[in-house]
């Protein structure tokens, strides 16, 4: 057993770069794990100017100084933060605050519309049943809805910590787009001069994450946009609501848009009932979904993502399970992490069994 233990070490860990990149591998998993709350503004940070360096060298490679284009992009995307929160979030959180309000009354109407059902096909439904199914989910929508009171009332002391955000991420973002070249000199300097995987991961990383987090952002947005334009134009009930939950609904792949669809077709159920205008409702979204899966997201990542679904789901499923939100958001990099490093491992494999061989 302590020869084949001995043999895979040789095998896969024979380099002194492969057990060094291991360690920093495991650190950074265990900083995020540990201290991934007190470090939630400079991970985030991280992210945003990850997310803006693309709009940063694309001014570079017109001529424009690194530090000018660093302040437009970040004055343009701070003034497009604030015309969202001043246009968009009062609407949002309107439209939440009348679903709450109204949800018994659309219990009653969900009920009044089931029992259409028992009047058309009595051999199947059942008064009876209906009523017991209706009860069963208006006792669900009421602790759904003393939740959400709650979690707002709960919310009302971490308006600091909104603040910290407020101050604290745009600072660190502005000087990680301007200085971030010295800082990724500064951790290169303490890593060896010869790092032939390290380059290879950082390299394919690089482009894979950085390219697949401006392509999901703008995913978001278009996807969002458009479902909310489309809902206003079928004069659909709480379409911003709607809308904000279709586009993150994409952040996970395959499920998001199968959950989402639940909402979707409920509130469409209880405006219109079974008419023509609650199948408009559902084809109309149905496209929305058929567009983004088979145009956008190809010309969105057509160079990025190259895992198979069974992978994405089961990345979406670890991550989100680990660190919550941004495990979901960011599983797909992680997955191509993954995927990097272990098509960057055989390199070492062959230089040891040629060291051997000699």
């Amino acid at each position: 057993m302590i020869n084949v233990i001995r043999g895979w070490m040789d095998r896969y860990f024979s380099d002194e770069e492969a057990i060094l990149f291991s360690v920093l591998l495991i650190a950074c998993f265990g900083i995020i794990i540990w201290l991934g709350r007190p470090l939630a503004p400079v991970l985030t940070a991280l992210v945003l100017a990850f997310m803006m360096q693309g709009g940063v060298n694309r001014l570079q490679s017109v001529g424009i100084g690194h530090t000018a284009a660093v302040l437009v992009v970040f004055l343009a995307a701070v003034s497009g933060f604030i015309g969202f929160v001043v246009g968009v979030v009062p609407a949002i959180l309107a439209q939440v605050e009348s679903f709450i309000t109204e949800l018994p009354r659309l219990v009653a109407g969900v009920q009044s519309q089931l029992l259409v059902l028992t009047e058309r096909y009595p051999d199947y439904f059942s008064a009876e049943q209906i009523n017991l199914l209706v009860n069963q989910v208006g006792q669900q929508v009421s602790s759904i809805g003393q939740w959400l009171l709650s979690f707002s009332l709960e919310s009302l002391p971490n308006l600091l910590g909104v603040l910290i955000y407020l101050v604290l991420v745009p600072i660190l973002v502005f000087f990680f787009m301007k200085d971030g070249d010295l800082l990724l000199a500064a951790i290169g300097r303490a890593l060896p001069d010869r790092r032939p995987i390290m380059a290879q991961v950082w390299a394919e990383m690089q482009h894979q994450v950085s390219n697949y987090v401006r392509g999901k952002a703008l995913e978001i947005a278009i996807v969002g946009a458009v479902t909310f334009l489309a809902f206003v134009m079928l004069d659909l009930r709480y379409a911003a609501l709607l809308a904000l939950l279709v586009g993150l609904s994409v952040i996970v792949p395959y499920i998001g848009a199968a959950v989402v669809t639940v909402p979707v077709a409920a509130v469409a159920f209880i405006q219109f009932g079974w008419g023509s205008d609650f199948f408009w409702v559902l084809g109309v979204y149905a496209l929305i979904q058929a567009l983004d899966g088979n145009v956008l997201v190809p010309l969105l990542f057509s160079e990025v993502v190259n895992l198979h679904p069974v992978a994405i789901i089961i990345a979406v499923l670890l991550f989100g399970g680990i660190w919550g939100f941004w495990g979901v958001f960011f599983a797909i990099p992680l997955a191509t992490l993954a995927k990097a490093v272990v098509s960057a491992w055989p390199v070492v494999q062959r230089k040891a069994e040629l060291v051997h061989s000699d």
